[in-house]
């Protein structure tokens, strides 16, 4: 087809947010179903279910089988069962009851294995204008409602093999992003085009519902040439804008939003920040002018805004936009150029989006400074760049979040390779020391020995993939110099207790088979729940899975990765046992937004705005309403 041409934002007010009960804002959040899951297991059929986020404290479950109930009394202590006498034929359905009107789920049958497998098409192998040949392999992913069904589809990203970090010369494939059912029905394929380059730093990728029509948009950078699934080519489709090395530094740059059912252009405007001088953002070859990060977060306390930023190592620039009436619509802008010169160089290669004044809004946690909802400045530690960031309630004995992250100039930072401060005044409140760049860290409750979340980061004078380090309590009591993986964290096994994901790493072919590991606090060693066979990591040493989330069955979290032919996407989920009942985590709003940025750039695990772990309180009712 022709090309597209540019359609302008129109300038539209959004709407004010409107006061809920009680005067107290209300999120609007996916109304999802209950996910049921069942597993074949040598125990029998281990079943699981969601609770969710407006369920009463008073809701139960029933199970029924093959149109038998098998529970004399409704389950009230967690949102699983084992049914030790289920076969592979066997239908069940989930009753809940004391929740007002009773409810059915959809019939379901057991899985032969603890993973869903979703059937991928795996674009064609390509050829560079240099020659070079290469070929596709599924890399992140995310999950949104995508047709308003209740049901998560997974939006996937397919990288060429000659995918480049910004600092590296060299042509790259187009970029894919596929969206499929959960029973792998192909719903769209875009194609981001040549003039886009692949690698973890170019495409920032958000899929939300954003207009709260119950139905999830996604939204990227686009350029001329990108081309969505009905086959409309946004700008110039004949355009190639790519100089000899690979790198793209002139033409125009688009943001645009699709419709997530159809993967159909809904709105495209300019993207802002524009590039300008390329050497105004710290070099002049392409690197640091090409620094994108995305993320969503509720501005007005109510709806949910999206956010596109440009640059993290000088210059730094945020843009928030609206979605209404199909238009996206600017709503402020941060530039530490106007802000002022203490702004440039604090953003990370990824950010936290959390209500951290306790004001209803959320504000972006951007690596070591924190911009508030209005776009001004809450707060600037001055520690510099860094490549890990966690927010959550780490220390539930204090009031508020915590943030811990891991810095990379030394000088910046003082010689302290992570840090632990509070979220909303960026008051450090412990730090880790070390002499260079420490790449990786991670916080959550591993030692149920300690209250509150450990920290933990890779020492200073170690590799990156190294278990030498420290390991401090939420306190900063020093626990250990042996840690465990630094990087992904998630609620697998029965207990309150995070466990670690990595992979088993061959730097010869540098891919890695996925594993998810319990952290002895005894013998300061990791042991492995499970192997992932067959199955690959994404992102080399960095271990990441293409997504993690609480996607089906209960609170607990599903790890999702590529066969290692990139074939098929495997949702594995635990069948471990639990007394534990926790309403969905994606009804946490801080949780569900750590989702929906967790693609980007160098992936970060969700957290949710309250404490889990070793004695946890149970955490109240979420502040959110249903879309539809």
């Amino acid at each position: 087809m022709s090309g597209m041409s540019l359609a302008h934002a129109e300038v539209i007010q959004p709407p004010l947010p409107e006061q809920s009960e009680n005067g107290l804002l209300k999120r609007q959040m996916e109304k999802l179903d209950r996910a049921p899951v069942a597993v074949l297991t040598d125990q029998g059929v281990s079943l699981s279910w969601r609770m969710l986020g407006l369920d009463l404290e008073g809701a139960s479950f029933h199970v029924i089988r093959d149109g038998v109930q098998l529970t004399v009394e409704p389950i009230r202590d967690s949102t699983t069962y084992v049914d030790r006498t289920g076969t592979a034929s066997s239908k069940y359905v989930i009753k809940t009851v004391g929740n007002g009107v009773g409810e059915f789920t959809e019939e379901f049958s057991p899985m032969a294995q603890n993973y869903l497998a979703i059937k991928l098409d795996k674009p064609a192998d390509g050829v560079t204008p240099d020659g070079k040949p290469y070929t596709y392999s599924a890399n992140d992913a995310s999950v949104a409602d995508l047709d308003g069904d209740g049901k998560y589809e997974v939006i996937q990203m397919w990288n060429p093999s000659n995918a480049q970090d910004n600092s590296r010369p060299g042509y790259t494939g187009n970029v894919y992003v596929d969206a499929y059912k959960m029973d792998g029905t192909k719903l769209w394929r875009i194609d981001l085009g040549r003039n886009i380059r692949a690698g973890a730093h170019y495409t920032q990728l958000l899929a939300y519902d954003f207009d709260g029509d119950g139905k999830a948009e996604v939204s990227m950078k686009t350029a001329d040439g990108t081309t969505d699934d009905a086959g409309t080519v946004i700008g110039d489709p004949n355009a190639d804008h790519r100089n000899t090395a690979g790198y793209i530094l002139t033409g125009p740059e688009f943001l645009t939003v699709f419709e997530g059912a159809t993967g159909k252009i809904v709105d495209t405007v300019n993207y802002d920040p524009p590039r300008g001088s390329v050497s105004a953002w710290g070099d002049g070859y392409g690197n640091r002018v090409d620094r994108f990060l995305a993320a969503v977060a509720y501005l007005d306390g109510e709806r949910p805004s999206l956010m596109f930023s440009r640059g993290y190592y000088t210059r730094t620039v945020l843009v928030t936009y609206d979605f209404v009436e199909g238009k996206l619509v600017k709503r402020w802008t941060f530039d530490s150029d106007i802000a002022g010169a203490e702004y440039k160089g604090q953003g990370n290669h990824n950010m936290s989006v959390a209500d951290v004044d306790s004001d209803g809004k959320d504000e972006f946690v951007f690596g070591s400074m924190t911009i508030d909802d209005n776009g001004k400045p809450l707060y600037n530690t001055k520690l510099g760049h860094g490549d890990a960031i966690h927010t959550s309630d780490l220390d539930p004995s204090r009031p508020g979040l915590e943030t811990f992250a891991v810095h990379e100039s030394m000088s910046a930072s003082g010689n302290r390779g992570a840090t632990f401060r509070d979220s909303a005044t960026g008051e450090v409140l412990w730090s880790i020391p070390a002499v260079r760049d420490t790449g990786r860290g991670a916080a959550g409750d591993i030692d149920p020995r300690y209250a509150g979340a450990e920290g933990w980061a890779v020492g200073g004078t170690a590799a990156w993939n190294s278990t030498v380090g420290q390991m401090r309590s939420a306190k900063g009591e020093l626990l250990s110099e042996k840690i465990p993986a630094a990087n992904f964290l998630a609620w697998w096994d029965g207990d309150l207790l995070r466990e670690i994901v990595d992979h088993d790493f061959d730097e010869g072919t540098q891919t890695g088979v996925p594993t998810i590991a319990k952290w002895n606090w005894e013998t300061q060693a990791s042991d492995k729940l499970l192997i992932a066979e067959d199955a690959k990591t994404n992102n080399g040493t960095k271990g990441n899975p293409a997504i993690q989330a609480d996607i089906m069955g209960d609170w607990r979290e599903e790890l999702v990765w590529p066969s290692s032919d990139s074939n098929e996407l495997r949702i594995y989920t635990t069948t471990a046992p639990t007394k534990v009942r926790l309403r969905t985590l994606m009804h946490d709003s801080d949780y569900r937004l750590g989702v929906a940025r967790e693609n980007v750039s160098y992936n970060q695990p969700p957290h949710p705005s309250f404490f889990i772990g070793e004695g946890m309180k149970t955490p109240a009712m979420p502040k959110i309403t249903y879309t539809r």
